[in-house]
């Protein structure tokens, strides 16, 4: 530190904090659940995965460890990757040779002798003072040691790296247990500054909303609501709450409706740290595509549609219209949740237009309308003191529009129109 100082004076020296380190593991682990469901902690700093049953899947290995590499960058993380029959082996490789990629051919556990004998410690129960018993003895490789005699090595009390050998070669059974993925996705994000502007914000929310797409994948769920809660150190922390349309697990849909509500809000103080949290995940079985067209994508772009909308104008600015049991056309309708209203059929309803004026609009006459149907009565309201008595029609008008006008029968009566066909 000394030395480094004396180069940058400004540098920052920081304490190492392994709790942090931990629970990077963990939601690493936990976002690789997406590509394999078995997913195994391999403390300090490494994970084992069993990939031979999902290889198929995603098109072989050279497309998983894409895969794994992209992901792990929108985590924000910078990882090694190795394949081999056995996981102690991969650990080894991915430490001192990564991108080494081994299939369980014959004696594949060949290509293990010439690593250097420090990894003995990786991993295992070797010991430190093992090891430099090893390094007395002129052992530079694992090579070395394999072709030492078993029966010298026990008498000198290195059992245990006769174990590790084993282990790595796949000649002792490793189990390992299966990392479990939270009931509940709860993930926080501390940021190197306090953030006073919302484009940052954005930027370090993709890390999160990549490990939430993770979790959701891992278990073949989605959901329709999450959460982004901004903490503002020394003041109470402020909530964003994104809903979208439909359960779900798209990553770069979530991320948009988070920009939207980000472009629209005001921070009262600056950001120390996100976090972002999710719960009641739904399953989503997976589909198929269609030769001749998606239906569902056709029903996915609406829906992006709807939460773009309502992200940016407010959850209750966007509504839906649903008909009501009523004989008075302006209170023949109420607002609904948007795609639960349901239009009633043609054959059972009179025709209605779809544009209503709030106020129907007096006519002077009606000489230059041609009355194409009607009249149709509608007389109702006398029990809630707004009586009405009028007749309608639907008439098409000089320009080939067609209004649909009623004649009112109570005093002071003339004509009116109260909406539009087209």
């Amino acid at each position: 530190m000394a030395g480094a100082l004396a180069i940058a004076p400004d540098l920052q020296l920081k304490d190492r904090d392994r709790s942090a380190e931990h629970s990077t593991l963990i939601q690493l682990a936990t976002w690789a659940g997406c590509c394999t469901p078995c997913v195994s902690l391999d403390p300090p700093d490494a994970l084992a995965l069993e990939v031979s049953r999902c290889l198929r899947l995603f098109g072989g290995l050279g497309a998983l460890v894409d895969k794994l590499r992209c992901g792990a960058m929108r985590l924000g993380l910078d990882i090694r990757l190795a394949a081999a029959p056995t996981p102690l082996a991969a650990r080894w490789l991915a430490r001192v040779r990564p991108d080494t990629f081994i299939s369980a051919a014959p004696r594949w556990w060949r290509c293990l002798d010439h690593l250097p004998v420090g990894l003995l410690t990786e991993g295992t129960t070797v010991s430190q003072a093992t090891l430099e018993l090893l390094h007395g003895i002129g052992m530079r490789t694992l090579g070395d040691i394999a072709r030492l005699p078993r029966n010298g090595l026990a008498h000198r009390a290195a059992t245990s790296v006769l174990q590790a050998l084993e282990l790595a070669r796949g000649e002792r059974p490793d189990p390992r247990p299966w990392h479990v993925a939270p009931p509940r996705f709860d993930s926080r994000l501390a940021l190197p500054a306090p953030v006073s502007t919302t484009e940052p914000l954005l930027f370090a929310s993709r890390r999160l909303v990549a490990e939430l797409t993770g979790w959701l994948g891992a278990q073949h769920a989605g959901v329709d609501r999450y959460e982004l809660h901004l903490e503002h150190g020394d003041t109470p922390e402020s909530v964003l709450h994104i809903t979208t349309g439909q359960p779900g697990r798209d990553e770069e849909r979530f991320v948009m409706l988070l920009r939207e509500q980000l472009a629209l809000f005001k921070l009262r103080a600056p950001v120390e740290a996100l976090r972002l949290s999710a719960d009641t995940p739904v399953i989503r079985a997976g589909r198929t595509p269609d030769m001749f067209g998606d239906v569902e994508q056709a029903r996915d772009a609406a829906s992006l549609l709807l939460e773009r909308l309502r992200a940016r104008l407010g959850h209750d600015a966007v509504r839906g219209v649903r008909p009501w049991p009523e004989h008075r056309p302006e209170r023949a309708w109420r607002t609904a949740e948007p795609g639960t209203a349901r239009t009633p059929h043609p054959d059972k309803q009179p025709l209605r237009p779809v544009w209503l004026l709030v106020e129907p609009r007096p006519l002077a006459s009606v000489g230059s309308l041609t009355l194409l149907s009607g009249p149709e009565r509608i007389e109702s309201g006398w029990w809630d003191g707004a009586d009405v008595r009028r007749d309608y029609y639907v008439a098409r008008a000089p320009r080939a529009g067609r209004w649909w006008i009623f004649q009112r029968l109570d005093p002071p009566g003339g004509w009116y129109v109260h909406g539009y066909f087209g």
